[in-house]
């Protein structure tokens, strides 16, 4: 069944989400691909992400499509090209762990929205291959290596956000292997090691990308940083990268507010518990876009230059589920809380002996 209503909150209009998701579905080819725009590129990652907010909004059936999608261009190793134009990787394309382990959200978040036992069951060998993957390329110190290229070569270089977001693709792998009745230890000692790499060994990740917000707040979006030491990573940070009634900068250095950036912060702060905060930022982001329900990808501050042409998905798919986490708008609307995740995963198969 599609969602026929909005939402609204005691403090801000009502934003029509169901347009924003109408929007994603109009850009999504036959084959169950979604672009990052009509006639654009496609990356597994920002695909898997328009497929939860399609599946927030009651579009099971295209759900599945992206997700099938997914499976049938996946490659025998286990990873997906970074970029895609129709269903065909780019020239330019390399393997990326991130982008391939991201498809565990996706699916165990359709199993929290649909409860579709049998769908996880169709997917598992996709799963399984993608972990296989990220185990190859984890480094002794726990941190996940950001790149393969065409000829094979694993580039030794670990992105703090990346591997932020396989953790908690690791930790929703877990969770499938939990509903499914399947032992998986070896992706628990996995999950472990990039847990403490991320938490405790700074060293291993590239410093050069520290001027991104990402880097800043994935630490809480992920759920390796969680209670107090969440809510100081976030204010210490702050006036670094957040424009007050504008948003998230994707860059300290830069004057660009991004949709996306500022709706991660919304399920970050959200993540760890401060909802209304969470309220305050969507407030400043929830009018950013176009008559046809295509959110903005980011607009330049001061001057308030939209920018760019280029009518990103995953732009309204990342308000999609900010406002989900904000709203409850579906019954995944605890997904990204500290804890929801974990609460699925059956210690007693995953233990270590």
């Amino acid at each position: 069944m599609t969602m026929e209503k909005s939402f609204c909150s005691e403090r801000e209009p009502y934003v029509d989400v169901a347009l924003v998701a109408d929007y994603i579905r109009s850009v999504q080819n036959d084959s169950g691909e979604i672009p990052w725009s009509k006639g654009g590129q496609t990356d597994n990652w920002d695909h898997v992400e328009c497929a939860m907010a399609l599946t927030v909004c009651g579009y099971e059936k295209e759900a599945r499509d992206a997700y099938r999608w997914s499976a049938n261009v996946q490659m025998e190793d286990g990873s997906w090209w970074s970029n895609y134009d129709n269903g065909k990787p780019r020239k330019d394309s390399h393997k990326d762990p991130n982008m391939s382990a991201y498809i565990a959200v996706g699916l165990f978040h359709y199993y929290v929205v649909t409860k579709d036992k049998a769908f996880l069951h169709s997917m598992w060998k996709t799963i399984s291959r993608t972990m296989n993957f990220i185990l190859e390329m984890q480094g002794d110190g726990g941190q996940i290596y950001w790149n393969k290229s065409k000829t094979g070569i694993i580039e030794k270089k670990a992105l703090l956000t990346g591997s932020c977001s396989i953790y908690l693709s690791v930790s929703c792998a877990l969770a499938i292997a939990s509903v499914l009745g399947i032992n998986k230890p070896e992706w628990k000692i996995a999950r472990e090691k990039l847990r403490n790499a991320i938490s405790d060994k700074p060293h291993l990740f590239d410093k050069t990308k520290s001027r991104y917000s990402m880097d800043w707040y994935y630490p809480v979006l992920s759920g390796v940083y969680r209670g107090e030491r969440a809510q100081e990573r976030i204010e210490r940070m702050w006036d670094l990268f957040v424009v007050k009634d504008w948003g998230v900068l994707c860059v300290s250095d830069s004057p660009w507010v991004t949709i996306g950036e500022s709706s991660e912060l919304c399920l970050s702060l959200c993540a760890y518990g401060n909802r209304s905060l969470a309220e305050t930022v969507f407030g400043w982001i929830y009018e950013k876009r176009y008559e046809d329900g295509a959110y903005w990808t980011g607009i330049t501050v001061p001057d308030e230059v939209i920018y760019t042409e280029e009518k990103t998905t995953w732009s309204g798919a990342g308000v999609i589920l900010a406002a989900d986490s904000i709203y409850s708008i579906s019954s995944a609307d605890r997904f990204f809380h500290h804890g929801f995740i974990d609460s699925y995963i059956d210690q007693s198969l995953i233990r270590i002996s």
